[in-house]
């Protein structure tokens, strides 16, 4: 088996086939875990189970994509295929496809969260990770009462969910500034730190006698009747199977399959900083701000953001400076004394909110696991088990029809 991809969800695909008996090869263009998987906030999400694709979601986007420091910023350029992108989405954008992408969101997302408490255990992943709930956190009444009402729906998902008043709030946690209007606690929610959970992935496969290749670059591939010879920087390899697993990149590889996968970069921000003396006790959403705060023994990392720009490498101070602002507006102590590092990453976004997981059409050969948008770090672990059982023969955990790549043919 070769894996294109040593992000989170690459790994996670070529650990459980490892431990399913198959020997696997990782071929990744720079350092495992360094790109998409390494600066996000390393949330750990069933309440993340509602699509970004939401009702009443165009009208907001189009309120925000025009302003530069906005949650979603869309920058004035032609690009035919981000339109037809968009349109695609905002056609979800309603109850019925709202509800069929939050069930099989949630899915994945459940699974992901108890098998990622088994992973740890078995192998030994060292990466800060607790279950101690993730907190929605509002200083707009308005805004409050409306996420009280979609607790409902997440409710009926079994996902569980508390209120609490925003002065009680401010009592319990010192971190936050007055004025909370209230939050809303996901108690099944965890977190963990990104680039050592997929540093411990490595190591895992690794121990089991998977092979990983840094700093080579998938140029092509072509599938034949004995498997697939695949083309890199380092020379030729020969796999019987292949996964496509290279995040907001597939779409290249995808297409050498036949499949146009119609994933769109959607550039994330994120700032690290040493631990302050007063932080919160555990991750939180600053919601009217759509901006997360996640804190390690190690650190305090503030991130979140969406913009459509392509695969624009610039670090948007316009974008940083909002995640700043958010954090001061909340917070008693938004920053540590130093600031570790400043990042952008890419997140793979389909207009469905789903990913693809399964086999790539028309090919025997070739398999697809892409398309996680904002949770690749949340559904790896279930993303990874659900490719291992279809390429291996084994009945599935769960239903993997909502995520066949051939949806998109």
């Amino acid at each position: 088996m070769l894996v294109i991809g040593g992000g989170a969800i690459g790994l996670a695909c070529a650990l459980a086939l490892a431990d399913a008996g198959r020997g696997v090869r990782v071929v990744e263009a720079e350092r495992v875990g360094a790109a998409t998987s390494h600066g996000n906030c390393g949330t750990i999400t069933p309440s993340h189970a509602p699509p970004l694709a939401a009702p009443g979601m165009p009208w907001q986007a189009l309120r925000w994509m025009f302003t530069p420091d906005a949650p979603l910023y869309v920058p004035p350029r032609l690009d035919p295929a981000l339109w037809r992108w968009f349109l695609r989405f905002a056609g979800r954008c309603n109850p019925r496809d709202w509800l069929h992408s939050t069930q099989a969101r949630a899915a994945l997302l459940n699974d992901s969260s108890q098998r990622l408490r088994s992973w740890i255990d078995r192998y030994d992943l060292a990466c800060e990770y607790r279950q101690d709930g993730l907190d929605y956190v509002f200083r707009d009444e308005r805004n409050f009462r409306y996420y009280l009402r979609e607790c409902e729906a997440l409710e009926a998902l079994g996902v569980r969910t508390e209120a609490i008043d925003g002065a009680a709030y401010v009592a319990d946690d010192p971190s936050f500034r007055d004025g909370l209007a209230g939050a809303i606690r996901f108690p099944g929610d965890g977190h963990l730190r990104p680039d050592s959970y997929t540093a411990g992935l490595a190591a895992a496969l690794r121990a089991r006698g998977g092979v990983i290749e840094e700093q080579t670059c998938v140029e092509g591939f072509e599938e034949d009747g004995q498997g697939v010879r695949v083309t890199t920087s380092a020379g030729a390899r020969r796999a019987r199977e292949v996964i496509v697993a290279t995040g907001p990149w597939s779409p290249r590889l995808a297409a050498a399959a036949g499949l146009r996968l119609p994933v769109q970069p959607g550039k994330g921000y994120s700032i690290t900083y040493s631990r302050p003396t007063l932080a919160p006790r555990r991750p939180v959403v600053l919601k009217d701000r759509w901006v997360f705060v996640t804190p390690w023994d190690s650190g305090l990392r503030v991130g979140s953001t969406m913009e459509f720009s392509g695969y624009d490498t610039r670090l948007n101070a316009t974008r940083l400076a909002a995640l700043e602002r958010a954090a001061a507006e909340y917070l008693r102590e938004p920053a540590g004394s130093q600031v570790q590092e400043r990042w952008y990453g890419w997140r793979p976004m389909t207009w469905d909110d789903l990913p693809a997981l399964g086999r790539a059409p028309r090919r025997n050969h070739v398999w697809i696991a892409a398309g996680h948008g904002m949770l690749g770090i949340s559904m790896s672990s279930a993303s990874g088990q659900l490719m291992a059982d279809l390429m291996t023969g084994r009945d599935p955990a769960i239903d993997p029809h909502p995520y066949r790549p051939e949806r998109f043919a």
